[in-house]
Formats: C-alpha cells, structure tokens, sequence
C-alpha cells in the first residue's frame, strides 16, 4: 500500500513512518494540510492516517473536503484528543478508524490492515489461492501446508496483487505501492521481487503482460 501520513509531531511521525516502511508499505510524511492536499494532487493513495490538530488548521476540515469532493480514500485519525464528542465528529466527517494518541503502533499496523481488507470488500483476514493459505493479519503463508518467509516488501508486493485479483498492475504502480516519494528505485527492483515469490510461492502466482505490467495468477 502508499499512505500518507499527515503528522506534526515529528518524532510520532517518525516512529510511525518508521513502522510502515518496517511493514513493507509506503509512505509519504507531511506536516501540514497544505502539504497533504498537494500530495495527494499528485500521487495516488490506499489510506491516509490524519492528525487532527496541525499548524495550518483542522484534520476535520480536510477531512470534510475530501469526501465533500467524492474522495474515497480510507482515512485513519490519529489524535491526542480523547474525547466522545471528538471521536463522533471524526467518525461522522468520513474517518473509517480512530486511534487516540498515545497508542501501540502494532495496533496501528493492525487497524491498517483491517481498514484496508475492508475496502477491498472482504474483511475476512484468511485467504486461500490455490496451494497457498494465506492470514493477511498475521502476514504469514502456508504452501501446501508448509509455511514460506517473505521479505517485508515481498508480502507488499504479493499483498498488492492479492487484493486485486484480475487486474493488471505497470511497474509503476508497483513501485508507488512499495517506496515514497525520496526513495530511488532501481530499475529492475520490481522484476527481481517477482521473480523471487515465483521462486517461493510457484511459478504461476504471478502472470507477465510484457510491455504492460503483472497480475495475479489464477488459482
């Protein structure tokens, strides 16, 4: 997945960017809503984690805009602010989650899966495709019933084509899925991640349309 995260405190903000990149996603840091709005003008994002208090004004407001224009995004708050009242004019704003601050950042990792499984519109966390029984909670796989160690950006990768079955993925999104806005990507980065979960998951679980991109393979 790309998130953005839209954080002032700077050392939560780095723990937490810290907490994703260690999950294999990836992550864009900004500090203020304008700097968000400009993000996400040019990028594509699966799920936004918002403070709600930043030095250019109110989560709450971008918030509203957001899905006042039809924006779909999953959105997560993040606030020190812990009260009902609170937490109901974030809920009813469009948030799909909540978090009071301070909290576990395993329990973020966690709810960023369940709000993400959510929108792919199954919330089931167990999967099975073919020889492989998968928890995406847990990030662990079974190969006829054998388990197999991927790399944190090999489960994101693998994460990205499992939550769109059929579709065709370019290299590019692949890697807006898997590295931020700083990071360089070296060239073959995305082949050479293919071509190990071929090599641990089978030769199949991934279909090339040379010149296009890659999909999952069927079961």
């Amino acid at each position: 997945m790309r998130i953005l995260l839209i954080e002032d405190d700077t050392v939560l903000g780095a723990a937490i960017r810290d907490q994703i990149a260690g999950d294999g996603q990836s992550v864009d840091w900004v500090t203020r809503l304008d700097a968000a709005g400009d993000a996400m003008a040019g990028a594509t994002y699966d799920l936004v984690l918002l403070d709600l208090m930043l030095p250019d004004g109110r989560g709450i407001g971008f918030l509203k805009a957001l899905r006042a224009r039809g924006d779909v995004t999953p959105v997560i708050i993040l606030t020190a602010l812990d009260q009902v009242s609170g937490r109901i004019e974030g809920l009813n704003a469009g948030a799909d989650d909540y978090l009071v601050k301070p909290f576990d950042l395993s329990e973020l990792s966690a709810r960023i899966g369940s709000v993400a499984r959510r929108y792919t519109g199954n919330p089931n966390p167990i999967v099975s495709h073919g020889a492989l029984n998968i928890d995406l909670a847990a990030r662990s796989i079974h190969r006829e019933g054998k388990p197999v160690a991927l790399t944190a950006r090999e489960w994101a990768l693998f994460e990205a084509f499992l939550t769109r079955p059929g579709q065709l993925l370019s290299k590019t999104q692949l890697e807006e899925k898997l590295y931020a806005f700083d990071t360089e990507v070296e060239s073959n980065t995305i082949e050479v991640h293919v071509s190990r979960l071929r090599k641990k998951l089978g030769p199949q679980i991934i279909e090339t349309e040379r010149g296009m991109g890659y999909r999952l393979g069927k079961p």
